[in-house]
C-alpha cells in the first residue's frame, strides 16, 4: 500500500500529540489535534510541493499551519535546494517592514539545530523603480534550504509583493512523468517529516525559551540561527487567572520593525486573527515616556464602568495559563547602537489599571473594531 508510511506516521503523531505533558484540559487536547492537522497539512506540501528540478516557493506555515512559534507578522516562504545548481529569485518589493532572504544548512531536529549559511535583506539588492528585482545563488556545500520572511509592521498599509524562483538550466522543460517510486517516496518524505516535526517543536523551545526563568525575558540578542538584522527577546509565563504580566520595552524607531507575541505550549502562535495574542510598535499604544507596556492576562486588565475591560496594548492568553514569549526587533539601523531590552513585573490583574494610568479603557465596540481590522488584514495578505 502506497501510503503505509503515512498512515502510520499519521497514528504515531497522534499518540505523540495524546501524551504531550503539558495538556492538562479537554481544551488543551483539542487544540493539539488541531495542531496535529496543521502538521499533516505542512508535511503533504512539503514533500508533494518538493522538486529540485522545478523548484518552487511553499508556504508551510500559516494561520492554518502554526509552527515554531511562528510570527503573525509574517509570511514563510521556502524552497530547497541542490549542491552546485544556480537558482535565479525574482519579484517586486511589496511595502512591507522587511522582507529577508536566508540559506539555511541542515535542518531542525528534536537533537540538533539547522546552520545559517547565508542570511541578507533586500538592503542587499538592486530594486528597481517599479520594485522588481532579481538575484542569483549557486548553492554551495550544505546548503538544503533557502528561507524568505515578509515581515508587516503595519497590518493596515503595507502591502505584499511578489516572489518566484527558478533553474535556468531546467527552464521550459516539462516535469518528469509520475512513477509509482517517485509517489511513493513522496508518502515516505511525508511521513517523516509529520513525525520529525512535531518531535521537533516539542524539544525547541527547550533549547532556548526554558532554558530562563519563568516570568523573566532575556535581554536582545541575535536570534539563533536567525537573521543578521534581527535581535530577539525570549522567555515564557506562568499565570493565574487573577494574575497579569506588564512587559515593558521602549519604542524603538531605529528598527524597520517591533514586536511581541505569546504562544502556546505546542510552541506555535496562537489565534492572532480573531484574538489579539501579539502586537506590533504600529499597532501598539506608547506611553508618553516613549515606553510601551503590553499586557499579558486571561481577563481584561482595564475597568470601564466598574467592570473589566479590554485595552489596546492587551495580550490575550486566550486560556493558556503557560506559553512562551518573543520580542523582536528587525531591519535593525547597523549605527543604531544596542536595542534597548524589555522588563517584566507580574501583578494582580486588578492592579493594572491603577499601574497604566495613560491606557484608557475600550468598549467592547472598540475592541471588537481591533479584531476586525486582524481579520480583514489576516485575509489580505496570508496564504492558506
Amino acid at each position: 500500500m502506497i501510503t503505509q508510511a503515512l498512515q502510520e506516521a499519521i497514528a504515531e503523531a497522534e499518540r505523540l500529540i495524546a501524551a504531550a505533558p503539558f495538556i492538562r484540559t479537554e481544551q488543551d487536547l483539542l487544540e493539539g489535534y488541531d495542531y496535529l492537522a496543521g502538521r499533516i497539512r505542512m508535511a503533504m506540501q512539503t514533500a508533494f510541493d518538493y522538486d529540485l528540478e522545478q523548484p518552487v516557493f511553499i508556504n508551510p506555515t500559516h494561520q492554518f499551519s502554526r509552527q515554531g512559534l511562528d510570527n503573525p507578522d509574517a509570511i514563510y516562504f521556502h524552497a530547497y535546494l541542490k549542491k552546485g545548481v544556480e537558482y535565479v529569485v525574482r519579484g517586486r518589493r511589496g511595502t512591507s517592514a522587511d522582507l529577508s532572504f536566508q540559506v539555511m544548512g541542515g535542518s531542525y531536529s528534536a537533537d540538533a539545530a539547522a546552520s545559517n549559511l547565508l542570511a541578507f535583506d533586500d538592503r542587499e539588492l538592486e530594486v528597481a523603480a517599479d520594485g522588481t528585482f532579481a538575484f542569483h545563488y549557486t548553492a554551495e556545500a550544505g546548503a538544503k534550504t533557502l528561507i524568505v520572511r515578509e515581515v508587516f509592521n503595519d497590518w493596515d498599509t503595507e502591502e505584499r509583493g511578489t516572489l518566484w524562483i527558478e533553474r535556468p538550466d531546467t527552464a521550459g522543460r516539462p516535469r518528469r512523468a509520475l512513477t509509482r517510486e517517485t509517489l511513493g517516496k513522496k508518502y515516505d518524505v511525508a511521513a517523516r517529516t509529520l513525525v520529525g516535526s512535531i518531535q521537533t517543536w516539542f524539544a525547541f523551545p527547550h533549547f532556548f525559551q526554558y532554558q530562563q526563568p519563568v516570568n523573566t525575558l532575556t535581554a536582545p540578542a541575535a536570534t539563533p540561527g536567525g537573521l543578521a538584522s534581527q535581535r530577539s527577546s525570549i522567555g515564557h509565563y506562568e499565570l493565574g487567572e487573577d494574575e497579569a504580566m506588564i512587559v515593558t520595552v521602549p519604542r524603538h524607531d531605529g528598527c524597520g520593525y517591533q514586536g511581541i507575541q505569546i504562544g502556546s505550549d505546542w510552541y506555535a502562535s496562537t489565534d492572532y486573527e480573531t484574538h489579539q495574542t501579539s502586537l506590533t510598535k504600529a499597532q501598539a499604544f506608547t506611553d508618553p515616556d516613549g515606553l510601551m507596556r503590553f499586557v499579558i492576562s486571561e481577563r481584561p486588565p482595564g475597568v470601564r464602568e466598574g467592570r473589566p475591560s479590554p485595552i489596546a496594548n492587551w495580550l490575550e492568553t486566550t486560556g493558556h495559563r503557560t506559553g512562551p514569549i518573543m520580542l523582536r526587533w528587525q531591519r535593525i539601523d547597523p549605527a543604531g547602537g544596542d536595542v534597548p531590552g524589555p522588563s517584566v513585573e507580574v501583578v494582580p490583574v486588578d492592579d493594572v489599571a491603577k499601574r497604566l494610568p495613560f491606557h484608557a479603557p475600550l468598549t467592547e465596540e472598540e475592541y471588537a473594531d481591533r479584531i476586525r481590522a486582524r481579520q480583514q488584514a489576516v485575509a489580505r495578505r496570508m496564504i492558506s
